[in-house]
Parts: C-alpha cells; structure tokens; sequence
C-alpha cells in the first residue's frame, strides 16, 4: 500500500513559486475603480497630535483620505489589551506610527497626496531606550512571575554564586512579501478583504471594530502569503484595517502595499531583552536556585507582548530541572514601533537567558558545559516538573544530545579545533552544542483548536479547506497528505483552497508551530467522518462488515471485491449519503492560570540538539559559521522534505538574529536599518558551507496528527550554539573572566570582546 503521508512531498506551490507563477496579492487582477493607498506616519516618537489638515491632498482631486477622526466604530484593533488604534489618536507614541492615510486612482498620487498631509504635533518626552523605560516603571502589562521554591535560602547555601548580564537585540522580520491588504466594499456594508495574514479571525475582526460591522459582515481571505514569521500575526491587521476604513469611506477596492522603508518602519520586531541573573550551584555546576529577570523592549503598545514574555518564561529552563527558581518577565514600554510575535514566540529569548546561565557556570567551574548541562538535565521524578508546574513525560534530551555525539563524533571535532588554534593566532575557531526542549501548544488554552471542511466529489477528487495560512512553511501540502492517506487516494487528488473566514470561522493564528496539528487533526476529522459514510456504502455493496472494507491505492476494497474511490463516491450520492463534513479538534490536556502561571500550557514536547563550528578574525571581528550538525525530532514526520527545509530555514535565521541583524535607532527615535543596505540579513555565503539535518524518527507519544510533531520554530534556537562558538573562540584567547559578548555577535561587539578578554590579561 501507497501511503501519502511519511513521505517526501513538493510544496503544494513549489512550480509555481519557481516559476513566478504563484499569485499573491499584489500579483491579483485588480477590480474595478481600485483605489491605491499611502500612509502618513508620525516623524516624531512621542507627540501630541492637535490637528490633521488634508484639505491640500484632497485638492489633488479623485484622493480620499482619513484620520482618527473617521473612524466610524471603535478605532481599537488590539489583540490582548484595549487602547491599540489602528489610525493613531491624539498621541503618536513612535517614529513611523500611522497617522492618516490617503487613497487615489494611482500610487503616484496617493503618495505625494500623503505628502501634503499636514499634522500639527506637540513634541512630547520619549522614552527611546530599555533601561531608562525600565527605570521610570513604563511597562506595557504587569509584570509575571513564575517559580516554586526558597531561591533566597538556596542562593545563600550554594557553594558557588553567579550573577551576571546579557543581552539580545531584536530582529525585523523581512519577509519577501510585504505588508499588504486588499480591501472591497460590498453589498449592505460588507467588507471583503485580501490580507496577507496569518490570522484571518484577528484581521476580521478589527476591521469589523473599526468600520462597526458585526463579525458576519467582514470576509478575509488569505491564499498564500510570501514569508510571515510571526510579523504577520497581528500587525497585518493594522494595515487591513486602514485599507477597509479607505474603502468604506470611497465605497471603491483599495489597496494598501507598503514599501520596504515605511514597511519596517511602521511594523513591529522581535522583543529585544535584556537578561539577569544570580545562580547557585554546587560543585559539579547542578543548579540549586536561579533568579532571572528578563525585560523585554516591547514597544509602545502591549500587542502580543504579555504572551511573548509569558511564553519566554516558559521556556527559560530549557532542559533544566532548577528545584528553586524565580522568573520574573518585564513588558517594557517604549516610544518605538510596538514588538510582536516572532518566529520561537519569546523562547529564543528564554532559552538565550538560561544558556548564557549554563555557560558562565561552565566557565567558572573550570568544566565542559556539555557536563554541567547534563548534571542538570530534566530526569526522573521527582527531577521531571518544569517550574510552572508541568511534568515532563516524553524526556528524549538525552537521546538526542547521543545521537548528535553518534553522527557527529564531538570529541574528535573538538580536538581539530584545537589543533588549529594552536597554529593559528589571528584566526580563532570555536565550538558548542545546544540542546533544546521546546513546548507545542498556544499558551492561552482557547487558541489550541481548528476547524476544517472537506468535500469529496462523484468524481473521486476532493475539496480541502481549513483554517490554517499558507505563508511558505508547507502546511497546505501536509494537511492535503493528511487528508489523502485517509481516504488512500493519491495526493494530487486533493485541491486545497484560499483560507477563508467565510468557509471556517473563529480560526486560531497559524503560529507557535501547532499548525499541522490543529488543522491537520481537524481536516483527519472530517476525512474520517466521510471515509466512514462511504465504507457503509461500500459494505453494503460488497456484502461485508463496515469495519472490513479498506481505502488504499486509490480504491475501496473488501475481500475479493474492489471499487474506485471515484466510483463508491458516485453511488454515495446515488443513495444521497453525505459526501461533505466539517471537522473539529481541540487539543487535550492543556490548561494554564495566566494569573499563577502554572499549568500544563504544553500537549508536549520537542527536542533537539546541535553543535556549530565558527571560526573569527581577531583583527577584523568578522565570523563565519563553517559547519552545523542538527538533530530534530520530528515525531513521526508528515512529510520529511518539508520538514527538513523548515529546520534548515529555522538554524540560519536564528543565525541571522543571533549574529548579523541588527536593529539600530537615531537619537531622535528613527529606525536607522530600515532596509537590505543597512539592514543585514543572512545570504548564501552566511549557510555553513558543511550543514548536516539529521532528523529523528520516534513517533510522538501524544495522539497527534498520525504522531508527528512541530518543527517550525524550534530549530531557530539551535542557533544559539553559533553564538556560544563565538564566545568559545573569544574564551581560547590570553585573558581572564568571563567573555562579554551580546547578541547580535557583529563584528564590532567582537571586537570589542576581544579587546576586553586581552586587557584581563
């Protein structure tokens, strides 16, 4: 029998995509009267807005514009905490922050109609940085906490005490396809809009706030988009919103694309963190307490920080059992753009935190950071609770931290290593591993749950729709495969259409890597559902039992007897057997108090290991990254080519983030990297030139879809075995103390480390 899922598959698109033929947004036929919009965004980082003139741009003629102040419903479009407009209101709170927006026939002239929009502003104080937002108590949410245990009675026993502080800057998101909505007005005030989202519900229903609409009357729809990343979680609502309120006030289509600069500008990050610690150990380097603070830049507007911060703690122990622990997350606010979801969801953040922990005990102790990790690593009860109160059941650490020994042979690449450092003066290589323990599942437990439609033709093909986004990542191939093993029909039988609000309502984000498994469960649902209908006709025909009839290959079979899927579909419909279902999953288990922060946020969990080779210029600071062995377990893989591609694509933008991305701002609060020529993301020279993906098969000992697991998001954080190479070539150097070396490692921060590690000699 021919199986569709466990199997290398195409990407659903991949000829198209290659071919230029794959339509996004920007790409589809524009309607009638289309409408091309601009934004006027504020130059300052804090102000008070006391008036909005467009009287000169409306001069132009055919130009439609708005403010605040034409807004017809609630100008709020927040997706956790309210006072999140969508056009800004009174205060501009940073460089870049939507003001107004213009429509015209032409993008030509929207965009010099935006320029003579006229904002009278009243500079007010900013806050531009962290530690000074810090310092004034400016947050965008309380603050959480999560933790058990004595910390102060166990830091003041241990017999050794290490404090210490790093940092990791953000990251832009630069996804190919920018920011982007399409807006057309319809009948009776409905709105349908185009978004480039990965949360259509949430796009929903912020336009719905805004024009106020109810829900019902408000479409989106999303076929593909070109790179997300997170960025497009809750940000391309913003701009979905503005292109709707456009389009209701000119009744005509509008489309709002930014361009790179504004697009940067005007959109959110990766969280900046700055991280604390005091940790106390015994001999071996086995934690016996750790305080941890982490303070997350998170803007000037809560967006999706709390959760961010929130899932940041959850994931601060890593692998680690630290039987007293306080982790304290601080929501930041500051007058710069409003940071987001970011692919790892704030767990690169955490994991960073608690391995920059591991290494300075590490260091310290004199030991391999290999040993100390182990000593501490998540074992037998009653060492398996993580700190918010979850067991861990489903501990493969160990296994793949041999594996990656197995296929890898570290002591032997260690020992080359040093054979070349000892030859070589100026250019220093250095070496590390990473182990990984990352949790799968939304953290607020009502996110955790899909629906899906299937329709199954009297012709055998089938008509698939969920509410998962397709944003590159594979998930529309997957679920189809889902789908197609099923109903033991080959995979091009099944046809995957454009997501939409309109066919399955109240979705859930395609994020925190849950998207093959809330849509792919959901889509078996209603599969199932039907397969099950259609074994009843078969078995009525073949004269057998239901549970003796058999769908494979294309054909549905008992005993000797055998019929094509197309043609038992065929007499379905003859004996009016319903051939469509809409199918529902939520996932099991999980539970977690926000307010406590403990629970079992996670159904479970997926692990990896990696180890990277860099070598550095002392004189220049420059870094490569020459080799990477990863080991990922992926469960019982849907499809393994897909996944592989997703652990490639998650280790170098971790690299990316961790070494060459650097977001820089002006002293007036100006973005000053706001495009690919100060704006360094990772190219083809920057892959390690030896990459090797080594991906473990051990099906997932949860019930999830056919017992595969996540893979989207938690290679990123193996990454941070790049940036601990670094420091490892840095620490080979004549010095003394600890390597002072934050995140993003560009060459200037290396040197500077450098320079730092010789003046302790």
């Amino acid at each position: 029998m021919t199986r569709a899922v466990h199997v290398p598959a195409r990407h659903d698109s991949a000829t198209a995509h290659v071919s230029g033929r794959a339509i996004y947004l920007d790409d589809m036929p524009e309607p009638p009267g289309l409408l091309h919009a601009a934004l006027v965004l504020s130059p300052h980082p804090h102000a008070r807005i006391l008036a909005v003139d467009v009287s000169e741009a409306l001069a132009l003629g055919s130009v439609v514009a708005v403010s605040a102040a034409d807004v017809p419903g609630v100008n709020d479009i927040a997706p956790i905490r309210p006072g999140e407009p969508a056009l800004a209101e009174g205060v501009a709170e940073y460089v870049g922050h939507p003001v107004a927006a213009v429509a015209a026939p032409t993008l030509d002239l929207a965009r010099r109609a935006a320029a003579l929009v006229k904002v009278d502003y009243e500079p007010l104080p900013a806050l531009l940085d962290l530690d000074t937002a810090f310092a004034t108590g400016a947050r965008v949410a309380p603050d959480q906490i999560i933790g058990r245990g004595d910390v102060e009675a166990a830091l003041a026993g241990a017999l050794h005490r290490i404090s210490g502080e790093v940092r990791c800057g953000g990251q832009d998101h630069f996804y190919l396809e920018g920011q982007i909505a399409i807006a057309v007005p319809g009948e009776d005030r409905d709105m349908l809009v185009y978004s480039s989202t990965q949360h259509p519900t949430e796009a929903q229903h912020g336009v719905a706030h805004v024009l106020g609409l109810p829900f019902a009357a408000v479409t989106v729809e999303v076929r593909r988009m070109g790179g997300a990343f997170g960025g497009k979680e809750s940000q391309a609502t913003i701009f979905a919103a503005i292109a709707a309120l456009l389009a209701h006030k000119a009744r005509k289509p509008v489309k709002l694309r930014l361009p790179r600069e504004a697009d940067m500008e005007a959109s959110g990050k990766r969280h900046p963190f700055r991280i604390r610690y005091d940790v106390g150990v015994d001999g071996d380097g086995r934690i016996a307490g750790l305080d941890l603070e982490l303070a997350a830049d998170c803007g000037n507007v809560a967006d999706l920080s709390p959760a961010v911060v929130s899932r940041a703690l959850c994931h601060a122990d890593n692998c680690y059992f630290i039987p007293a622990a306080r982790f304290r997350g601080v929501p930041v606010k500051t007058n710069t753009v409003s940071n987001t979801a970011f692919r790892g969801f704030g767990a690169p953040q955490g994991m960073f935190a608690i391995e920059a922990v591991m290494e300075a005990i590490a260091r310290r102790l004199g030991r391999p950071i290999e040993a100390v990790r182990a000593a501490n690593f998540y074992g037998d009860a009653p060492r398996n609770v993580t700190p918010y109160g979850q067991e861990v059941e489903d501990n493969i650490i160990a296994e793949a931290v041999a594996h990656l020994d197995a296929v890898a042979d570290l002591a032997a690449w260690r020992g080359a290593v040093d054979r070349f450092n000892a030859a070589s003066p100026v250019i220093r290589k250095g070496l590390a591993t990473m182990p990984i323990k990352f949790g799968v599942s939304f953290n607020l437990t009502a996110l955790n749950q899909a629906g899906a439609l299937v329709h199954v033709y009297t012709d055998g093909s089938v008509h698939l729709n969920h509410g998962g986004t397709e944003m590159g990542q594979g998930l529309f191939v997957k679920v189809a495969q889902v789908v197609a093993d099923a109903f033991g029909i080959p995979l091009d039988h099944v046809r995957v259409s454009a997501t939409s609000t309109g066919k399955v309502p109240n979705t859930s984000p395609t994020a925190a890597s849950s998207g093959s498994d809330l849509n792919g469960m959901a889509a078996l649902v209603a599969a199932r559902e039907i397969r099950g209908r259609m074994a009843g006709v078969a078995a009525a025909e073949f004269g057998v039992a239901v549970e003796d009839v058999t769908f494979a290959d294309g054909r549905v079979s008992a005993g000797n007897r055998s019929l094509g899927f197309g043609e038992v579909a065929k007499r379905a419909w003859q004996q009016r057997v319903q051939l469509s279902a809409a199918g529902f999953y939520k996932t099991p288990k999980i539970h977690f108090d926000l307010a406590t922060g403990q629970g079992r946020p996670f159904y479970y969990y997926t692990y990896g290991a990696a180890a990277a080779e860099v070598a550095v210029d002392t004189l220049t600071g420059a870094v490569r990254v020459l080799r990477a062995e990863i080991v990922q377990d992926c469960g019982r893989s849907l499809n393994p080519a897909i996944d592989l591609g997703q652990v490639e694509g998650a280790f170098v933008q971790g690299l990316g983030w961790l070494t060459c991305e650097e977001l820089a701002w002006d002293p007036s609060g100006r973005l000053a990297t706001r495009g690919p020529s100060t704006y360094k993301i990772p190219g083809s020279r920057d892959v390690p030139p030896d990459f090797r993906v080594h991906l473990l098969d051990r099906p997932n000992r949860e019930e999830t879809v056919l017992r595969s697991k996540a893979v989207g998001e938690p290679p990123l954080m193996l990454a941070i075995s790049a940036w601990l190479a670094i420091r490892d070539a840095i620490a080979g150097l004549p010095g003394e103390g600890p390597v002072v070396l934050d995140a993003p490692a560009t060459p200037e921060r290396v040197l500077a480390a450098i320079a730092a590690r010789r003046a302790a000699i």
